[in-house]
């Protein structure tokens, strides 16, 4: 399973609001709700928060074994 706790502590270790990532990164809406419900994100996607928010992949998501 895939988690996206990184990702929230990320943004706040870097100050960095969800609001910013839709209004001045241009990331949707959508994206920020798929994540916020665990739900899939494309590589595309993971590669853009990566290079906006200055992070590695393990810094936004992180594997869970079940």
């Amino acid at each position: 399973m895939i988690s996206y706790e990184p990702f929230f502590k990320t943004l706040l270790t870097k100050g960095i609001t969800e609001y910013h990532l839709i209004y001045k990164q241009g990331f949707s809406a959508n994206t920020i709700h798929r994540i916020k419900h665990g739900k899939d994100i494309n590589t595309k996607t993971l590669d853009a928060l990566c290079f906006v928010l200055d992070c590695e992949v393990y810094d936004v998501i992180k594997h869970i074994k079940e």
